[in-house]
């Protein structure tokens, strides 16, 4: 992002974005313009922003230095980037894609189109995701002139450590080399294994595994990745929240992500058949321990118009500026000066400097006591949030 724009300069943003894409612009000054996510209402899910979105917000905003977009995201779901990559690039200006989840995207013909095959300027991949490196070991990919890569270098020294781990360089040149010799015989294999996965939690009464006739269509994803198994439980009776707490005390797995009404599991080169074995059996487990744990507390989940806030001023300057906290049940329309993310899979609900609404507070009260975790608010609680102080700009 710094590479691209600077403090008070404009940024095209998917607004399905990660919590870090949100930390760069508290740390940059950049003047994020939200492009809407495409919002499968009967789901209650986001799928990356449609070209047609950021071509609409670069012909309202014309001084915007890019765009940055967010494929896939954790659910699997995928943007259309060559047509993203065209509508910036007729405009002379990069795309920026947060490719966090797409480490293995270049080394199989069955998953989706890579970034950089797709024509985007940079992408970062998170090699520990859905690679074989160590955590916090990511890279940067960089084509074409429009970002020099002197340029890209310098920004990043600004954010990078002095004394940067060997150990994280060790494991991201071995995953390379691992991918380079066997990287299409591993990510076949780890398809084979997904499909098998996939076929047997469908088969489990109560769950139902999302796939491509549901992510993808007209106004949804433009294309998938099956390794994320994304499993909706709703025919179990129980949250999503109360699923994951059950399987982590009961049988200690994590589950990938959880939301209201899904639980995910992430299958990856480094899995096989007894890994998978242990998740199914699992999976049978909960199924069968469901009827007993009762529903949960309800989510109050607002409809994807009510989701969204107005952003009333640059996240830096709600950040950083003079603050207050006040209880949340009186926050609505205060201006919030601290992001709250449920995690995972971590995309903010709220943004410093967007003008709080009573539905989305409700979401997340409700989401709290249904088991959502909110690592961020200064009151772990929420009982009360930090809005920007009243009389400073934004705040009347």
């Amino acid at each position: 992002m710094l590479s691209v724009a600077g403090p008070h300069e404009k940024l095209l943003i998917g607004r399905d974005a990660h919590k870090s894409v949100v930390s760069g612009l508290i740390l940059s000054g950049i003047k994020p313009v939200w492009v809407e996510p495409r919002w499968d209402a009967r789901r209650h899910l986001a799928h990356p922003p449609a070209a047609e979105g950021f071509e609409a917000a670069f012909h309202a905003h014309p001084d915007a230095k890019g765009a940055l977009v967010t494929s896939p995201t954790p659910y699997g779901s995928c943007a259309e980037l060559r047509a993203i990559a065209e509508v910036c690039h007729r405009r002379s200006v990069p795309l920026v894609v947060d490719e966090a989840w797409g480490a293995h995207l270049p080394f199989h013909p069955d998953l989706p189109t890579w970034a950089m095959d797709a024509g985007a300027d940079i992408c970062v991949t998170s090699i520990h995701k859905m690679g074989s490196g160590l955590e916090q070991g990511s890279v940067f990919h960089l084509r074409g002139d429009l970002v020099p890569p002197e340029l890209l270098k310098m920004r990043a020294d600004l954010l990078g450590s002095t004394s940067p781990s060997v150990l994280t360089y060790a494991g991201l040149d071995g995953w390379r080399r691992q991918m380079a010799l066997h990287g299409t015989e591993l990510m076949g294999a780890a398809l084979d294994l997904a499909a098998e996965v996939r076929a047997a939690v469908e088969e489990i009464d109560g769950m139902h595994v999302q796939g491509r006739e549901d992510f993808c269509g007209p106004g949804l994803a433009d294309d998938f990745d099956p390794l994320p198994v994304i499993i909706d439980i709703g025919g179990l009776g129980v949250t999503g929240f109360r699923a994951a707490d059950w399987l982590r005390e009961q049988r200690g797995l994590d589950a990938h992500l959880v939301d209201h009404r899904r639980i995910g599991a992430q299958i990856t080169h480094g899995d096989d058949r007894q890994t998978t074995g242990e998740l199914l059996a699992a999976l049978k487990d909960l199924a069968r321990a469901a009827p007993g744990l009762g529903p949960g507390p309800r989510v109050d989940v607002p409809s994807p118009s009510e989701l969204r806030m107005t952003q009333a001023g640059l996240p830096r300057d709600a950040f950083f500026g003079p603050t207050e906290n006040v209880p949340t049940r009186d926050a609505a329309g205060r201006v919030s000066a601290e992001m709250v993310t449920p995690y995972p899979p971590g995309i903010p609900a709220v943004v410093p400097g967007e003008r709080l609404t009573e539905p989305v507070l409700r979401y997340l009260r409700t989401g709290l006591e249904a088991g959502m975790y909110l690592p961020d608010p200064s009151d772990p609680e929420f009982e009360t949030i930090k809005v920007v102080a009243a009389g400073e700009g934004a705040a009347e």
